[in-house]
């Protein structure tokens, strides 16, 4: 039987520039392929393997791994360390800069250069930062508690009471986070037509209501994109606590989140398999809890209601 012409499948003729655009693509797509794609799946692979990283032969073990992470009170453990940092993390860095955002918008003079303050964290690189808040923090010669004995205070172990240790890494992580968002909520901000102030102001509505009624449900897509960016960024935490802590997750493992135990497995103990299996726990979550986030907010955002 022959097919009609408008049912025979189509040859896709590329052109000349076509051609070239896609030659001109072809390394960074391999790179991307070999470094980022590759590992991805292959880590995957690793992760239903028992192996060493040195053995020329590994062992298939399935879904052992992922049972026995979850059987595992040192796996919960982090993941309760984890969902603390990631709720403090993006709690604070989205009120934080949206606060900032607001005054900044409200015709504060300056504005350009409190931006490049407020985003100077940002760019800084993670692991200097870290050192530095590390000497800040030291409990006898830092100067933060150096500054509270001045005010009458005596300041904490920060980093070696269990207690304290986490909401420092909060704290730290928090000042990186907030210039950020702070740029984000700013777009978002100017984007809104003063026309609705302006009508708001003349019906007698307060500062607050004007927030509550115009600003908040007009940035709600803003706020949906900088909760998903900083949630995502919150659960892949490792850096900040590995140098905080000095490599060893913190006074009785109260800063080792999923990130250092999966650095720990695999660089430390050489489990090759456990560390990738902890690497797919940790992005199933982060996939589940980026759609619940969506399906609860994102109709809200969508509509900007």
């Amino acid at each position: 039987m022959t097919l009609p012409i408008s049912a025979r499948p189509r040859r896709i003729r590329l052109n000349g520039e076509a051609r070239m655009a896609l030659l001109a693509v072809l390394p960074a797509l391999a790179i991307l392929g070999l470094f980022t794609v590759f590992p991805i799946f292959y880590s995957g692979y690793l992760s239903l393997q028992d192996w060493n990283g040195f053995d020329p032969e590994s062992s298939w073990v399935g879904l052992q791994n992922y049972v026995d992470w979850f059987q595992s009170p040192v796996f919960w453990h982090s993941l309760s360390v984890t969902a603390a940092y990631v709720v403090g993390l993006t709690v604070l860095s989205l009120v934080g800069g949206l606060a900032v955002a607001l005054l900044l918008n409200s015709g504060v003079r300056g504005v350009t250069l409190y931006r490049v303050l407020y985003f100077i964290p940002v760019v800084t690189a993670t692991v200097a930062a870290a050192t530095v808040w590390r000497y800040l923090l030291d409990p006898g010669s830092g100067l933060v508690n150096t500054v509270l004995r001045d005010l009458g205070i005596q300041g904490p172990n920060w980093l070696s009471d269990p207690t304290w240790a986490l909401p420092a890494v909060i704290l730290v992580g928090v000042w990186k986070r907030v210039g950020f968002n702070m740029v984000i909520f700013l777009a978002g901000l100017q984007t809104i037509p003063r026309v609705y102030y302006e009508a708001a102001m003349v019906d007698g509505a307060t500062s607050w209501e004007r927030f509550r009624h115009i600003t908040l449900p007009l940035l709600s897509p803003t706020t949906l994109l900088v909760a998903i960016m900083t949630l995502i960024d919150a659960f892949l935490v490792f850096d900040v606590v590995f140098v905080m802590s000095n490599g060893t997750g913190g006074p009785v493992g109260s800063t080792e989140v999923l990130g250092f135990l999966l650095w720990r497995e695999a660089f430390r103990y050489f489990n090759l398999g456990d560390a990738s299996a902890i690497g797919w726990i940790l992005f199933l979550i982060v996939l589940a809890v980026t759609l619940v986030q969506w399906r609860l907010f994102g109709r809200t955002a969508r509509s900007g209601v």
